[in-house]
């Protein structure tokens, strides 16, 4: 896999409005459902979009807004940062016109999937959020469900990971990319990384059982990248914390991640 298939740079600088990230048909394998936007808002600005064929969930990185469709007001917020608040996400179905307006500064992801589900809207507040704590030393995380699979959506799971500085996630090494169910549910994904500080940086490696990928690649802030094949763990640099959001998206919407035999012994050794 190339990197600069698998991993996508952004400026270090906020760029105002709508920012589109990731799309179908980007990486090697392509991503067949998956697009992610940043939304930049000022105070009092206001951003129209449709979801048209498409399902889309809008989580709240910082600031505090509003979502506003059929005639109804969602509010979000305030969320300080990501590191500081739990998220605010709304699930917007299918054919749907939406008006988004900022009551502070606002930085939203936007994430979208091919849809024509047309069923409710699901405003998630922080405490609809299912916070789990997984793993043991020095790869525990902790992870929020956001987007969870219990919650009624055609393709999208979602959800943020928390890594204390010099932790590592994905940990053991899993990976999605088989379909056989129910013991193989194949999901493509999508993680876009933030740290703090914000000079932090960590490192992930892409590789497969044959080692017919076997990549490593630097992260820094506001990075995301393409998993579409093999397994996936991340490690953040000592005195950094790192917050990743991932999205995945797959035909069926449930994660049975595949644990890599090599590394899987570190399980309960403490």
């Amino acid at each position: 896999m190339e990197k600069e298939r698998a991993l996508i740079k952004l400026s270090r600088e906020r760029l105002a409005g709508f920012q589109p990230i990731v799309k179908p048909l980007m990486g090697d394998p392509p991503l067949k459902y998956i697009g992610f936007s940043l939304l930049n808002l000022k105070m009092g600005e206001e951003y129209r979009m449709e979801t048209m064929g498409k399902e889309c969930l809008i989580l709240l990185l910082r600031g505090k807004g509003w979502v506003e469709l059929d005639g109804e007001k969602f509010c979000l917020g305030e969320r300080v940062n990501v590191f500081v608040d739990r998220a605010y996400a709304i699930y917007i179905p299918a054919n749907k016109e939406v008006l988004i307006g900022a009551e502070k500064n606002l930085e939203a992801g936007v994430i979208f999937a091919p849809s024509q589900r047309e069923g409710d809207v699901i405003l998630i507040q922080p405490e609809d959020v299912r916070v789990r704590r997984v793993g043991e030393g020095n790869f525990f995380r902790e992870v929020h469900d956001v987007l969870r699979e219990d919650m009624p959506a055609e393709k999208l799971i979602v959800g943020e990971t928390f890594n204390p500085p010099g932790n590592w996630s994905s940990y053991p090494p899993h990976r999605h990319d088989e379909n056989n169910p129910p013991e193989k549910i194949w999901l493509e994904e999508v993680y876009h990384f933030r740290f703090q500080p914000e000079e932090g940086f960590g490192f992930m490696r892409l590789y497969d059982d044959e080692l017919t990928i076997n990549e490593a690649l630097i992260i820094e802030n506001r990075d995301s990248v393409i998993i579409t094949k093999g397994y996936h763990p991340v490690v953040s640099a000592p005195g950094y914390f790192l917050y990743y959001l991932w999205i995945l998206a797959g035909d069926i919407r449930k994660l049975v991640p595949i644990n890599d035999p090599r590394h899987s012994w570190v399980i309960g050794q403490r």
